[in-house]
């Protein structure tokens, strides 16, 4: 089957199958936040941003993130073949995919997510997917943020109890019935201009606060060690 085939077989039998699951597993989820109204004030004063989120931790709040589908958010999704369904159950999720990777059509898919930014108010990034390294994050954050003159926003994501997979970045999938915390952090402004030092500190700075962040939720919720 040709490759064009394949995606079209996808989108009709597959995508909307796996949409269904999810939709029916998240239900099972149970989502509390934090400083959300810090989130939404900034959004209601016309604040532009970037939420980073880490690949592990994604798949527990994909249910609470229809909530902002009047914002169309944009996300990257890998030009893998995962990414081949994926992109169209993100879509259902009120999300807008943009295909791109940081091993295959990483600046093309940031040129359109800078020139999407321009047209909307928030993107998410997931910023040390999709091969890693775990807990990394991507310089391409940092060059999304300064090129669309967004503020990056941490999202600090945890659960209580979930299955933890073998993956590059130990995956997290939250048990039904399991809480998850989904928690903002205060918006991080990026300079338009950097030179190479302060553009990697400012990187180093955002992956310490995500590490930091996510270590925190994860002892407050009982684990022994951050996940």
């Amino acid at each position: 089957m040709s490759g064009t085939g394949r995606i079209t077989l996808l989108k009709i039998f597959i995508a909307p199958l796996a949409y269904f699951l999810l939709r029916l597993y998240l239900s099972m989820v149970r989502v509390r936040t934090l400083h959300e109204d810090v989130l939404l004030n900034f959004l209601r004063s016309g604040g532009k941003g970037v939420g980073a989120v880490w690949h592990q931790r994604f798949l527990g709040v994909l249910g609470y993130v229809r909530k902002f589908s009047y914002l169309r958010l944009s996300i990257m999704i890998s030009m893998s073949r995962d990414g081949d369904w994926i992109a169209p159950v993100a879509k259902w999720l009120g999300l807008r995919p943009v295909r791109g990777s940081s091993t295959r059509g990483g600046k093309e898919a940031l040129a359109v997510m800078v020139q999407d930014l321009a047209q909307n108010q928030a993107a998410l990034h997931i910023v040390d997917g999709p091969q890693g390294p775990k807990a990394v994050i991507k310089p391409g954050l940092i060059r999304l943020a300064q090129l669309s003159k967004g503020l990056i926003i941490p999202i600090y994501i945890s659960v209580d109890r979930a299955w933890v997979t073998h993956s590059w970045d130990r995956f997290l999938i939250p048990k039904p019935f399991s809480r998850v915390l989904v928690r903002f952090g205060d918006p991080i402004d990026v300079p338009e201009q950097m030179d190479p030092e302060a553009f990697e500190a400012l990187r180093l700075e955002v992956e310490r606060k995500m590490i930091d962040g996510h270590a925190q939720d994860d002892l407050n919720f009982g684990w022994e060690k951050p996940l």
